[in-house]
Order: C-alpha cells, then sequence, then structure tokens
C-alpha cells in the first residue's frame, strides 16, 4: 500500500504500479482515436488550401503526449499542497497580455507570443481554477449557505478575478466555461440547494437585464439607421452592459436574424454554411477530403479547421461519423464520472468532476454553435479542432483523471 508521504520510496512504487495495469485504458483509447480523427480532417479542411496546421496539430499531439504521461502518473494529491501556486501562476500568464508579451489579434488579446510559439492563458486559467476550487472545498466543510459562507466568498473570490481578466481580453467563450465547472463542484459537495434556487434567479435576473440591453441595441441600430456592418462600437460607449457590439450581433444572430444579418452574408455566414455542412452529408457522408463547404471556401479556411471542425467531419462522414464522435466524449466524460466515484479522497472527486464539466461545456458549446443550437463563441472541440494550448491542456486535465484512478481508493 502507497503511503501519502512524498518521498523516493513513493515514486519507485509509483513505477511499479503503472507496471501492474494501474491504468484505465478507456480514457487514453478514446483520446488517441479523436486526435487522429482531428489530423485527418484538419488535413481535409485544407487540403485544397496548402496550408499545414495538420502536421503542427501532429506535435501538439506528440507534446501532449508527454504531458499527459507525466501528470496521469504523478499523485494528484501534489496538486492539493501546490493548489495556490497553481492558481497564481495562471493569474500572472493572464496579466502577462497587457506586457509586450500580449499579442494582439483581431482587437483581442489571448495569446502570449513566445517568440517559437504563442500560447492561450485561458487554458492554465480554467486548470488553475479547477485546482484551487477543489482545494478550497477538500478543505472546507460545506453545507448550509449560512455555515457556508466563509468558503462561498473565498471560492467567490478565486473565480472572479480570472474571469474579469479573461473576459477583458475580451474572450466570452473561455469565460462561460468555468461558472458551470465552479456551479457544479458546489453541487457535488452537497452545498444547500437553496444556494442554487438564489442562483438562478439571478441567472433569471441577469438574462432579463441582458434582454433588455439587446432590445436596446437593436432600437439604437433602427434609430441611427445602422446596420450591424455599419456599426463600429458605437453602442458600446453607451451600455454599461460590458459586452462588445460584434458579440451582441452574435448573440442576436441566434434569435433575430433577420434583424442583424437579413442577406446572411455578414455576421451569421458562418454558422449559416455550418449549417449546410452539417446537413448535406446525409447518413455516410460525402468522403473525406470530399466535403464542398471547405474546399469552395463557403466555410472560411480561418475557423473550418478550429471551431467549425465538426462541421466538416459531419459534411465528409455524416450522420454515423458525427455519431460515433459524440459516443468517444461521452465514453470521455461518463468515464470521469466515474473515476470521480471511485476515488480515495474528495479532492481527487472534486478533480474528474470538475474535468467532466469542462468538457461537457466545450462539447456542448462547440457542437452547439455547428448547428445553430447556441451563439458562435469560438470555444474549440477537445483533440479535434486545432490548436496547440488547447491540445495541451485538454490533455493535462485527462492525464489528472487518470491520476485520480492510478491512485484510486483501493489502493490509497
Amino acid at each position: 500500500m502507497l503511503t501519502t508521504s512524498f518521498n523516493g520510496n513513493r515514486y519507485r512504487a509509483l513505477i511499479y504500479q503503472a507496471g501492474q495495469g494501474r491504468t484505465d485504458w478507456i480514457q487514453p483509447i478514446c483520446i488517441a482515436v479523436l486526435c487522429a480523427m482531428g489530423v485527418f480532417f484538419i488535413y481535409s479542411a485544407q487540403v485544397y488550401s496548402g496550408q499545414s496546421q495538420w502536421i503542427r496539430q501532429l506535435v501538439w499531439i506528440v507534446l501532449g503526449t508527454g504531458v499527459y504521461t507525466v501528470v496521469s502518473l504523478l499523485d494528484y494529491k501534489i496538486l492539493l499542497e501546490k493548489a495556490h501556486l497553481i492558481y497564481f501562476g495562471s493569474l500572472v500568464l493572464l496579466a502577462l497580455l497587457w506586457t509586450p508579451l500580449g499579442d494582439v489579434r483581431f482587437d483581442s488579446r489571448r495569446w502570449l507570443d513566445l517568440g517559437v510559439a504563442s500560447f492561450q492563458p485561458s487554458e492554465a486559467a480554467k486548470i488553475g481554477v479547477l485546482v484551487m476550487v477543489s482545494s478550497l472545498l477538500a478543505r472546507s466543510e460545506v453545507g448550509s449557505v449560512r455555515e457556508s459562507v466563509s468558503v462561498l466568498v473565498k471560492v467567490g473570490i478565486v473565480v472572479l478575478i480570472p474571469i474579469l481578466l479573461i473576459f477583458l481580453q475580451p474572450d466570452l467563450g473561455s469565460a462561460l466555461v468555468i461558472p458551470p465547472m465552479v456551479f457544479s463542484l458546489l453541487y457535488v459537495s452537497k452545498l444547500s440547494k437553496r444556494f442554487f434556487t438564489a442562483v438562478f434567479a439571478v441567472f433569471l435576473l441577469l438574462s432579463a437585464v441582458l434582454a433588455g440591453d439587446l432590445y436596446r441595441y437593436l432600437h439604437f441600430l433602427q434609430e441611427n439607421q445602422l446596420s450591424a456592418y455599419d456599426n463600429r462600437g458605437e453602442y458600446e460607449k453607451l451600455s454599461w452592459i460590458p459586452l462588445r457590439d460584434y458579440q451582441r450581433n452574435r448573440i442576436l444572430t441566434q434569435f433575430v436574424p433577420e434583424a442583424i444579418d437579413p442577406k446572411g452574408i455578414g455576421v451569421s455566414w458562418n454558422q449559416r454554411q455550418s449549417l449546410l455542412s452539417v446537413g448535406s452529408g446525409g447518413l455516410i457522408g460525402k468522403g473525406w477530403t470530399e466535403g464542398t463547404q471547405a474546399k469552395l471556401g463557403y466555410l472560411p479556411q480561418s475557423v473550418a479547421h478550429n471551431d467549425f471542425i465538426f462541421s466538416v467531419l459531419a459534411e465528409e462522414k455524416g450522420f454515423l461519423g458525427s455519431m460515433a464522435v459524440l459516443f468517444l466524449f461521452a465514453l470521455i466524460v461518463c468515464n470521469g464520472v466515474r473515476i470521480a466515484g471511485m476515488a480515495r479522497d474528495r479532492f481527487g472527486m472534486l478533480l474528474s468532476i470538475g474535468v467532466s464539466i469542462i468538457f461537457i461545456v466545450h462539447i456542448y458549446i462547440n457542437i452547439g454553435m455547428t448547428i445553430n443550437l447556441m451563439p458562435i463563441t469560438g470555444l474549440p472541440l477537445p483533440f479535434l479542432s486545432y490548436g496547440g494550448s488547447f491540445i495541451l491542456s485538454c490533455c493535462l486535465l485527462q492525464g489528472l483523471v487518470q491520476s485520480v484512478y492510478r491512485y484510486r481508493r483501493e489502493f490509497s
């Protein structure tokens, strides 16, 4: 039986365990299949443009495999002691965006330019918040709201700082990932249901405020005889709601596309072309590299290989291929929940649940925006979308779940 002290004998025992079948094979097999599919469809999305992001994706997958292996072999309890360092390190990375290292693209500060590669600190922030909140909840007694005020204040501070820094980039999509993860951790920590009732009431109130702001935005456009194309951020200077006008356009396109983009050639273009891609795939698809939407440029090359990779896959492999991908994602998520139930302690359970929720949010929002169920937010699809920071983040997160399995309760 392993001890909980961090010493040389422990790590020799770790290596011994690795050789004794202490691996959950469901997870790495699903990840490997999804990564392979990602490379193939990134290639397919760009085969007629001459670009080679699929080669870079292979490099990132190799690096991600190394990250996954190292993290899965380490005892996740190390993170419990280092949670503050990990969290503050992620905040430092976010703050560096407002230094000369910050790379401004399309009026957004989302990447750190490291010379040989770019890095997206919001990915580190999700990991930092997950570890820190899991650490706080694992060390605290949670019950009624009155008994939990202290820990709720701490969790609130931990969550709001990175969300604010991410929102200021601006990166609404990444900011949206954190709240569902945190509320899920509070829920499985058995916080009083009155808290969630109050949160839901606040959510409805904020939704009503946002709806009112969007209505005023439409009225502003009509009053000034502006279209979404002509507007260059004039309304956002007048509104106290911290949204950019292009974000308002994306939200309104979901509900009243005829008012924002009546001709379908502006903000709704990508989503309309994505719907055509998914719908034209039929049952078995057109075949690999035979998709016409990306080939002819209707699904723009700038998004086909990352945010809209599912559209390429659905067109070329049809309904059956799409369902196969959803099945693999379901296996990964459900397996993470299963491993949470096997965890040797509360911290391991919270880590596994948090990782599963992060993946659920990414999968739901990304696929939802390709089939017009969600506004376009720029969230990538795990293991399929192109992106170095995101691949490394996904591998690290799943490595944590594997670590929880490796050190599950019957072997603690």
